[in-house]
């Protein structure tokens, strides 16, 4: 990437609401009734934190994803994984579906200020693929590297939570090309545009190397509960 450029926050609240942000689940959706989105806001997490970040609204449901949309799942796919790790490696489809898997539910909240509920997938523990590469103690963030040069990052501490899982299913199904398939981060905790969709590599970096949204105006942290959208840009 060339020198991209930054949005201001005018820049980035004019266009949030729209189509044109394709960093999350855009597309048709219904919202939540005003009374159940503060109902939801009331709920707190095991954490302690509200359930529903603030400025955001809950959705029931979303057709489908935006983005450049990789090939999906073809003959010799394979996820590169390499940087500051003493087992570097390319894995195929099966080699991925061979790895043990998790169930995760969660909520996934996207920066232009909605909220999907309890979003279901299946997929490997980055925690576990960390394992199998074994990750140097250096090691202070992972970057997830998608299709069409899309990539994201984010540290250690969050890699390893419990919740961040590359996945392979999604609603009870395999992931469909739309969501990423055929294998996408998921990163439950940031904003939704952390989450790389048809993922292609994961390197392991002792140095932050902020990605595409981020290249261009919108936060690093991107903490839903921070309310880190963007970064202060004039």
């Amino acid at each position: 990437m060339n020198n991209p450029k930054k949005m201001t926050r005018r820049q980035f609240m004019s266009i949030a609401g729209g189509a044109a942000v394709h960093i999350g689940l855009p597309g048709v959706f219904i919202k939540l009734m005003d009374h159940e989105n503060r109902a939801l806001a009331a709920e707190l997490r095991p954490d302690g934190r509200p359930r529903l970040p603030p400025g955001q609204h809950a959705i029931k449901a979303i057709v489908d994803m935006g983005g450049v949309q990789g090939p999906g799942r073809v003959p010799g796919w394979k996820l590169k994984i390499e940087g500051e790790i003493k087992k570097p490696t390319e894995l195929g489809f099966e080699d991925l579906l061979a790895l043990p898997r998790t169930k995760l539910t969660c909520d996934v909240h996207c920066v232009t200020g909605w909220t999907l509920l309890d979003s279901r997938w299946e997929g490997i523990r980055l925690t576990t693929l960390m394992e199998r590469v074994a990750a140097n103690k250096s090691v202070g963030f992972v970057i997830f590297e998608g299709h069409a040069g899309y990539s994201s990052s984010v540290p250690i501490s969050e890699a390893r939570k419990q919740n961040v899982i590359l996945a392979l299913n999604y609603a009870d199904r395999p992931l469909p090309a739309a969501h990423g398939a055929p294998l996408r981060a998921l990163v439950p905790d940031r904003y939704f545009y952390k989450s790389v969709k048809w993922l292609e590599g994961v390197k392991f970096s002792t140095v932050d190397e902020p990605g595409y949204y981020e290249s261009r105006g919108y936060s690093n942290s991107a903490d839903p509960w921070k309310e880190e959208r963007f970064e202060e840009s004039e």
